[in-house]
């Protein structure tokens, strides 16, 4: 059965369940789905200030989000430091919502922060929906065709 809660903490409030259920997502679906060819886990999992976002059933773990401040990539994405990262949905669960309800829920963190994130190309739509907005042109991103989105909320 689905929670329709939409889980939030840091890496040090993670139980070690959370992190196995969140590393076996997370590789199911980058890894093994869509064959990624670098390093997906990397410092911003573990940032004190990076924010985790799920959605659990009975399998566990169903649907994931992060929210990354990095002010050093502010540079590279017109000068915003915060992003949203590593969307995933189980396959089976696909269709349900969970990305919706993930970037909802990410948006009132963020509040009227601009947010940037780099989307697979196949899903800009889903962003466009809240408001991100394409910027230049496709680029390769672990193998796989990206865009650069950014949002501005008061735009």
């Amino acid at each position: 059965m689905m929670s329709s809660q939409v889980i939030q903490k840091t890496w040090g409030e993670f139980t070690p369940d959370e992190v196995f259920e969140m590393a076996v997502l997370r590789s199911e679906v980058f890894f093994l789905e869509q064959k990624i060819d670098e390093e997906e886990f990397d410092a911003a999992d573990r940032d004190p200030s990076t924010i985790h976002l799920w959605i659990t059933d009975d399998e566990g773990m169903a649907g994931y989000l992060r929210i990354v401040h990095n002010p050093q990539a502010a540079a590279d994405h017109e000068g915003i430091p915060d992003s949203l990262g590593r969307m995933v949905v189980r396959r089976s669960e696909r269709g349900q919502g969970l990305a919706q309800a993930l970037m909802r829920r990410a948006l009132e963190i963020a509040g009227d922060k601009p947010l940037y994130l780099h989307a697979q190309d196949y899903i800009t739509s889903l962003y466009a929906q809240f408001g991100f907005e394409a910027q230049g042109d496709t680029f390769l991103e672990a193998g796989i065709p990206h865009v650069l989105m950014v949002r501005h909320p008061h735009a």
